[in-house]
């Protein structure tokens, strides 16, 4: 009896281990499709879904200047004119990224209507106007660098832009064209003449969307 009994424990606990072997695997992928690196993109007012054109040449640019894998995220929201929605995606999907991908380093961005999706989420800690999910401190741990482009938000609403947060305001860098009207502040009276400013082929073409991934380059 005592030998059948033996025989009983050793093939549960080959069993197990045979179980346990299965789910090794499963584990080790999950922590491979972490990248180094993820940048989590607000596109523009009325671009198709996804990070945008502001974004994907970004995220080439950034590519190229670092050896470190580079993620991407678009941050899901219709992008007519309501940036909460954008703002509580672009939060809920950092929080995940810190808590299942602890060593990937975090980089926020938007362009336009995008950065102000960025600014509610990071220049603020507070749930209001439709914004319910705040970013805890501990989050600010996992970003490298936060780009923002064609950010209005900065003349409007300076307090509780990215730029001026305490937290991420050294991680930042926020693009404006000389002759934006929107980041520069809205005249109406040159808002027309200067709009091309604000397009995803002047700042591309400017050089400031490359001179934003060095910045994040350097801070990997």
């Amino acid at each position: 009896m005592a030998g059948v009994r033996a025989k009983t424990v050793l093939s549960a606990a080959a069993a197990v281990m045979s179980v346990a072997a299965s789910l090794l695997p499963t584990a080790v992928a999950s922590a491979a499709d972490c990248p180094d690196a993820e940048v989590i993109f607000a596109r523009g007012r009325f671009e198709p879904p996804g990070i945008g054109r502001i974004g994907q040449a970004f995220v080439d640019s950034l590519r190229a200047k670092t050896p470190k894998s580079v993620g991407v995220y678009g941050v899901n929201y219709i992008a007519d004119w309501d940036i909460v929605p954008g703002a509580n995606d672009l939060s809920r999907h950092m929080q995940y990224m810190a808590t299942n991908c602890p060593n990937t380093r975090q980089v926020p961005g938007g362009y336009s209507l995008g950065a102000a999706v960025v600014d509610v989420v990071v220049g603020s800690n507070k749930a209001q106007f439709g914004f319910n999910s705040p970013l805890p401190a501990s989050v600010a741990d996992h970003v490298a660098a936060v780009v923002l482009f064609g950010n209005g938000t900065r003349s409007i609403f300076g307090p509780v832009s990215a730029a001026n947060s305490p937290v991420y305001g050294p991680k930042t860098i926020d693009q404006c064209n000389v002759d934006d009207p929107i980041c520069n502040g809205i005249d109406p009276s040159t808002l027309a003449d200067n709009w091309n400013s604000h397009l995803q082929d002047a700042y591309i073409g400017s050089g400031l969307v490359d001179q934003a991934a060095q910045f994040t380059a350097d801070r990997l």
